[in-house]
């Protein structure tokens, strides 16, 4: 088989296929399949249903294990035409590892494993949710801030921690008789949960622990965690610019005038069909060579 025609059969089954996944019959489906595999994982945790039911429970994991093969397997049906597409959506990755990963002899052989396979499959429901995928993404943005946010935190609660342990440590060595224990105390009173009675307890060794608790008070759960809530805030903000490009980018809309990625998309879109069609063209060529050889072979023959 020839390569234009070879590639003439992959547009073919991705352009089917992708009528399939895009369509909404498609997605509910898979939504209302995903509900009912947290169903059965929740009745799964009754063990008398568990005795009762387990043939029909076991057939049920199989039926939906092979619908959520044949979805992925459509997914990828559906970039037959581009294959690396498909791969460079986080979602379409997370999706194959959690359907692969469920046939591996280790997962098959292993209770715990299978059951978190299973319960990732749950998790496939942001994918439907455009407001949950936001969330998702915007934890993963801020990943990295909060880290520093981490580091940060631990360096102060360190620090204060030292202090404690220093000037409470024989007054109060419940709450500072160690690093640990200080700095325990300390991890609880950035919630503001207790602070009344520490205050109350340090102004009975002396007067300047109200500067002790109020420097920490300030720092740990004032200026610390609006950091972290910008930090969040950022990232969500992020998350919705790119659900706004990704929805923009779904195949059949029309893509905004007033946006330069979205007209340079759109170009790259027509150049691939222009290149579709000179390749079709060119498939046809020989054929149409060959045609022209044999009549004008006829008509020497004839004269």
């Amino acid at each position: 088989m020839s390569e234009p025609t070879v590639a003439h059969l992959r547009r073919g089954l991705a352009h089917r296929s992708r009528r399939i996944v895009d369509s909404s019959a498609f997605t509910s489906t898979v939504f209302c399949l995903i509900s009912a595999n947290a169903v059965l994982l929740g009745i799964e945790t009754y063990s008398g249903v568990v005795h009762q039911r387990h043939g029909a429970l076991e057939a049920a994991e199989h039926f939906f294990l092979v619908a959520f093969t044949t979805e992925i397997l459509l997914r990828a049906a559906a970039h037959a035409d581009r294959p690396r597409d498909f791969l460079r959506d986080p979602w379409n990755v997370f999706d194959l590892l959690v359907v692969a990963l469920a046939f591996m002899p280790f997962a098959r052989e292993n209770a715990t494993v299978l059951r978190l396979l299973r319960l990732a499959r749950v998790l496939r429901a942001a994918r439907f949710l455009p407001q949950l995928r936001i969330v998702i993404v915007a934890v993963g943005k801020s990943l990295p801030g909060t880290l520093s946010f981490a580091l940060v935190g631990a360096l102060l609660l360190y620090v204060y921690a030292m202090v404690g342990w220093v000037f409470f440590a024989g007054d109060d060595p419940e709450h500072y008789g160690s690093l640990g224990r200080a700095a325990l105390t300390l991890f609880l009173l950035m919630t503001l949960d207790g602070l009344g009675d520490a205050v109350r307890g340090g102004l009975e060794i002396s007067r300047w622990t109200v500067l002790y608790f109020g420097s920490f008070v300030l720092l740990g759960s004032f200026l610390l965690v609006n950091l972290l809530i910008g930090v969040v805030i950022n990232s969500l903000e992020e998350a919705r610019e790119l659900e706004k490009e990704r929805e923009h980018t779904v195949p059949g809309q029309q893509p905004r005038a007033d946006d330069p990625a979205e007209a340079l998309r759109a170009q790259l879109a027509a150049a691939r069909q222009a290149l579709d069609s000179m390749e079709a063209g060119l498939a046809a060529a020989p054929r149409r060579s060959c045609a022209c050889q044999g009549a004008g072979q006829a008509a020497r023959t004839g004269v």
